[in-house]
């Protein structure tokens, strides 16, 4: 178990599902000591309303999350370099970490998370799914950092 580093970007493909609940379960656990965003390789999609709903059992917000992509993210002025560790939670997000990150100094950690998209077939059992995935951002943040702080 490591000390928390400052800042941390998570990614995935979309930035819809899996890095959004990264970043939004890292914020409520560990609090605001840690700079913590989020950002895919394409935009391409809205936050998923499985996530939100997921999210919302562990009281973790996302309904207010809007999707970026790693270009938008530079566009808007956040420099990749000022991140001490990437978080990729998709095999195209860790090859695009890994591109973009060759000039600098920078930890890339890939943590093989399951995409829960397209998986089951009635409401109930995506929601299932999206629990699944969302269980496992959690053992990898509590495996990673320990159990989650506690604040006001």
């Amino acid at each position: 178990m490591e000390k928390l580093p400052h800042s941390v970007l998570f990614c995935c493909d979309h930035n819809a599902v899996r890095s959004p609940m990264a970043e939004g379960i890292m914020k409520k656990f560990y609090g605001a000591g840690t700079y913590v965003q989020s950002v895919g390789v394409k935009n391409d999609m809205e936050i998923d309303g499985f996530s939100i709903t997921v999210c919302q059992e562990i009281n973790v917000e996302l309904g207010r999350h809007r999707s970026r992509s790693f270009d938008e993210m530079e566009q808007w002025g956040d420099d990749l370099s000022s991140f001490d560790l990437v978080v990729a939670l998709s095999p195209a997000s860790q090859r695009r970490a890994l591109e973009l990150t060759r000039f600098f100094h920078l930890d890339v950690e890939y943590w093989p998370i399951m995409d829960p998209t397209g998986l089951g077939e009635t409401r109930d059992a995506k929601l299932e799914m999206y629990r699944q995935t969302r269980d496992q951002i959690i053992q990898c943040l509590k495996k990673r950092w320990g159990e989650p702080r506690e604040f006001e």
